[in-house]
């Protein structure tokens, strides 16, 4: 997995300079998003590596339907010529790693026991922008083994505020 990632990461830099050059960093982002969803599909995949298809051909089939700018369409093509198509989930991630630091966001996955409201999701936007200085952006999920409170994530940083990791604490504390 890692070597996908090295390998992506050259990739990802350039489309992420197309993009800056572009002024469409949110264009880029679905167009890459949906080619790497449609390089994953299982139908698809077996064809990406298929030795008879052209470079043209293989960059056709993971195009997202739409309009999308040259330098995209050229970038998929730059891809597939290389044999690199089947990096585009790695490389739409590394994407959007690049994408977020640029537009200094941070990226949080919560997880609670219940689903949060917009107006919980709002006050804990809020909150974390404080803490952290930058915009947030978060992805809600649900893990009703959590028991109660949640879970958050940014990458780098991990606060459990959920009943089951305060039980895990209470059981460490209590053993050692």
């Amino acid at each position: 997995m890692s070597q996908a990632f090295t390998l992506a990461r050259p990739y990802a830099r350039a489309a992420f300079a197309l993009a800056r050059d572009r002024a469409d960093f949110a264009g880029w982002s679905k167009a890459l998003s949906a080619a790497a969803q449609i390089a994953v599909d299982p139908r698809v995949a077996v064809l990406l590596d298929h030795p008879s298809l052209a470079a043209a051909e293989v960059a056709g089939l993971v195009a997202p339907p739409g309009d999308h700018d040259a330098g995209f369409l050229q970038f998929l093509a730059v891809l597939a010529e290389n044999r690199r198509i089947t990096l585009l989930p790695e490389i739409s991630a590394l994407y959007e790693t690049l994408r977020a630091e640029a537009q200094n966001i941070v990226r949080v996955r919560v997880t609670s026991a219940l689903p949060l409201d917009e107006a919980a999701l709002a006050k804990l936007r809020e909150s974390l922008r404080a803490r952290f200085g930058r915009d947030v952006e978060i992805e809600a999920a649900v893990d009703p083994a959590l028991i109660g409170g949640a879970v958050i994530d940014t990458g780098d940083t991990v606060i459990d505020g959920s009943v089951r990791g305060r039980l895990a604490r209470l059981d460490t504390a209590l053993t050692t």
